[in-house]
């Protein structure tokens, strides 16, 4: 009895080394043949799914953008030269009190000096503009490596200010830009701006000369300049305290420069 035992033991052993065998066979044999008609009750092998293709990045365009994103009767206002500690405040404050959203177009070591400034802007809602290193008028007539340091180094002192928020524009300092200082910005994420009105207020023509020419060449296009750097800037302040409602009063709303 005891060896009729051993050997029904040593055959349930034989079978199901057999079994564990065909069902690896079975198993490699379905891997294979999946889903070239396997027969009903044939092992199932789930397929992978195919790897996602990765969305393919919008290139910016290189061409100097004036016109809004949201189309239709609006504005952009743009402010340079900043941020300045009195001044940018100032601005900010009545952006605010108007709902109002703008781009500011930064000097990159003010804004390295101001990181506090350039985050509250993004906190703001506003939108970040490369505006160089030393606001060198004559970009223009220097060499392209010239042009890629005041671009890139003020582009990084600014997203390093920012805390992390991309610099979405690029504006030559007095419209000095170049077909290399546009391919440099749009290279690395940042559209060209110009704008449509120079309120000169730079110059401090008055605050009512700040107004008058706002209004004056509002047929131009839809971007306006403003600073809140490069000097004293009440006369700025005043007459955007007047803009801001009247534009609303006559119908426009406000908007960001396009970026594709």
């Amino acid at each position: 009895m005891a060896r009729l035992t051993a050997g029904r033991r040593r055959v349930a052993m034989a079978v199901a080394a057999a079994v564990v065998a065909t069902a690896g066979i079975t198993g490699t044999v379905a891997a294979v043949t999946h889903g070239f008609g396997g027969g009903q009750g044939q092992q199932q092998v789930r397929q992978e799914e195919p790897a996602a293709k990765p969305t393919p990045r919008k290139e910016i365009p290189l061409g100097i953008v004036h016109a809004t994103e949201s189309g239709g009767k609006a504005v952009n206002i743009t402010i340079d030269d900043g941020p300045d500690p009195v001044w940018t405040p100032k601005v900010l404050d009545l952006l605010k009190q108007y709902d109002v959203k703008a781009t500011f177009c930064m000097i990159g070591p003010q804004a390295k000096e101001h990181p506090e400034l350039v985050k509250k802007v993004v906190a703001a809602g506003h939108r970040l503009c490369d505006h160089t290193i030393d606001h060198d008028v004559t970009m223009d007539h220097k060499s392209v490596d010239f042009q890629k340091q005041q671009i890139l180094d003020a582009q990084q002192m600014i997203e390093g200010a920012a805390g992390g928020a991309k610099v979405q524009y690029y504006r030559a300092p007095g419209g000095a830009f170049t077909p290399d200082s546009r391919k440099i910005a749009a290279a690395h994420g940042m559209r060209p701006l110009g704008w449509n009105i120079d309120t000169k207020d730079f110059e401090r023509p008055g605050v009512q000369g700040i107004i008058n020419t706002v209004k004056q060449e509002l047929s131009n296009g839809p971007t306006i300049l403003f600073h809140d750097g490069g000097g004293e800037r009440s006369e700025t302040v005043a007459a955007l305290g007047q803009l801001l409602p009247w534009l609303k009063e006559q119908g426009y709303g406000f908007s960001f420069p396009q970026i594709y």
